[in-house]
């Protein structure tokens, strides 16, 4: 073996590259076969290309106040076809039942008055917004868009870690990941048979338009964004651009007489849909916070009224609880008459008594989680933990058991990771992209794998540090190609089929100067609403 993986080390997790030191897999044979040969420092030259490309494009993420390149790693992930059937699969069904859920609770509640779900888990949760009940949309759909976060377990099986159906992030890395990879190692692409993922924009804007408000045909479609200073905002200017719809802020946008309208040049144009990326708490400062300037009075209204769609639907935010993640299998089973293809980690509810004491005889070998964070902020990993962390912990706990929730500690599966010259196995997670448009849910074949770079880790979100890979699906031969499953309204992802052309690598430039005063409150706003957004983009703490 090369240099490159000399000392490589199969470390706690499920290796994913090799089945024994030395012996890879047979999805990751031909890059091995790529990688073996090459010297640690071509490979180093190579991720150099490669980060240069991102910062000269303007692929960046802000961490701790730094902006750098978005940390793509050179090595990617590898996932089988017959794996990823079973991925999609089970994506598509979380997002039929969470769909189904929404439309209940923000209606008759008739999962509450069965027992299916406490009525105090739904009404205590912060993000259950009473403003949005009987809001219905035309055609049913309140996720749009989902990003559903797994791990693998030390045996190799895919499990949920959690539900991301309020403003889920980071599929314009995704797109651009594949386009930078596909630049540095051709060899391997030319060697295997890869799924692509650049009709995603196409596949999104079929399903924004298909929500726009009953008789309208020719819907207008906007991406809401906001803000330049926002550090997502590089995702939410490529998502536009490849739609071929206009990016506005909250300033571009008047809502009267429950008529939204865009400001142009040429006077006011009517808006239909809203692909919205920012919190429902800043999105209405008529229904939410008065102070927001980055929002737009009155959409609310107007969303109820059915004359404009807003997605994805305001009150999602309910079905990220983690407390609420726990039930989602017994939602499988009472909305769709299904065992739940993919399980979810082993998880305690602390609000009963028995379970709360047992949790906490025991906090230095389970996973501590607030129920409504984001971005791995308040995660306590016990066996990580020092002792006056644990009893900070235990009182918090204590104070508020229904603000927590207990996992067992998983070790992730790992991937081999360029660190410094040498290849290490390293912890990752993935978070594939679904698709609603009402008639199907569309899993993006591929998604966002993101990767724990320290020694040891098991936080792997970007605002914690971590880095990302391609993630490669790989393509069914052709004898094994299947119709859609009706069933299950899986489609796997057909460029010609995406309602748009496939448009070619788009440089996305730097975020433009918002010019003078423009900082100040809306800035703050702007910053603000990313601390739970943008960390989504390595949402979930993937610390299981």
């Amino acid at each position: 073996m090369a240099d490159l993986f000399e000392d490589y080390r199969l470390g706690p997790g499920w290796d994913e590259m090799f089945g024994a030191p030395g012996m890879p897999r047979e999805t990751y044979e031909a890059l091995h076969a790529t990688l073996q040969p090459l010297s640690s420092a071509e490979l180093r030259i190579r991720a150099e290309v490669l980060a240069r490309a991102f910062l000269d494009q303007g692929i960046t993420f802000a961490l701790k106040g730094v902006e750098g390149p978005f940390p793509l790693d050179i090595v990617p992930r590898i996932i089988a076809a017959s794996e990823w059937r079973v991925v999609e699969a089970g994506v598509a069904q979380r997002v039929r039942a969470l769909e189904a859920f929404l439309a209940d609770i923000y209606g008759a509640g008739q999962v509450l008055a069965d027992g299916v779900v406490p009525r105090r888990v739904v009404v205590t949760s912060a993000h259950f917004h009473r403003e949005a009940a009987g809001i219905s949309p035309h055609n049913g759909v309140r996720i749009h868009v989902a990003g559903v976060d797994l791990v693998r377990d030390e045996e190799g099986a895919f499990r949920v870690l959690e539900d991301n159906v309020r403003v889920p992030s980071g599929v314009s890395y995704v797109m651009e990941n594949r386009r930078a990879m596909a630049h540095v190692l051709p060899e391997v692409f030319a060697a295997t048979r890869i799924q692509p993922v650049e009709s995603y924009p196409g596949q999104l804007l079929r399903a924004l338009r298909a929500a726009a408000p009953i008789g309208i045909t020719d819907p207008t479609v906007v991406v809401l964004t906001p803000g330049v200073h926002n550090s997502a905002y590089f995702e939410h200017a490529l998502l536009a651009r490849e739609m071929g719809v206009e990016l506005v802020e909250g300033r571009d946008l008047v809502c009267v007489g429950n008529e939204v309208a865009m400001r142009t040049t040429g006077g006011e144009q009517r808006v239909d849909v809203i692909y919205r990326r920012i919190d429902d708490e800043f999105l209405d400062p008529v229904h939410f916070r008065a102070d927001s300037v980055i929002g737009v009075a009155g959409l609310l209204n107007a969303a109820r009224a059915g004359r404009v769609t807003i997605a994805n639907a305001v009150g999602n935010g309910v079905a990220d609880d983690k407390l609420l993640y726990s039930y989602v299998p017994d939602l499988i089973r009472y909305y769709l008459n299904e065992e739940p293809t993919l399980s979810n980690v082993e998880t305690h509810r602390l609000e009963d008594p028995d379970v709360l004491e047992h949790v906490l005889d025991r906090l230095d070998r389970l996973v501590c989680k607030p129920v409504d964070g984001s971005g791995g902020a308040g995660i306590v990993i016990g066996s990580q933990a020092s002792d006056s962390e644990l009893a900070e912990l235990r009182a918090r706990i204590t104070a508020d058991p229904r603000g927590w929730i207990a996992q067992r500690e998983v070790a992730l599966s790992m991937v081999p990771t360029l660190i410094g010259n040498r290849l290490r196995a390293r912890h990752v997670d993935l978070r594939p992209f679904a698709v609603n448009d009402g008639q199907r849910v569309t899993v993006l074949p591929g998604g966002l794998t993101r990767v724990a770079l320290p020694e040891g880790a098991l936080v792997v979100n970007s605002s914690q540090g971590g880095g990302s890979k391609d993630t490669w699906i790989l393509a069914e031969p052709p004898s094994e190609l299947s119709p859609v499953d009706l069933s299950t309204g899986i489609e796997p992802i057909d460029p010609d089929d995406s309602g748009l052309a496939v448009l070619p690598p788009v440089t996305t430039p730097r975020s433009p100067d918002p010019g003078p005063g423009a900082g100040s409150v809306a800035e703050q706003q702007q910053q603000q609403q990313q601390s739970a957004q943008d960390a989504r983009v390595g949402a979930g703490a993937s610390a299981c």
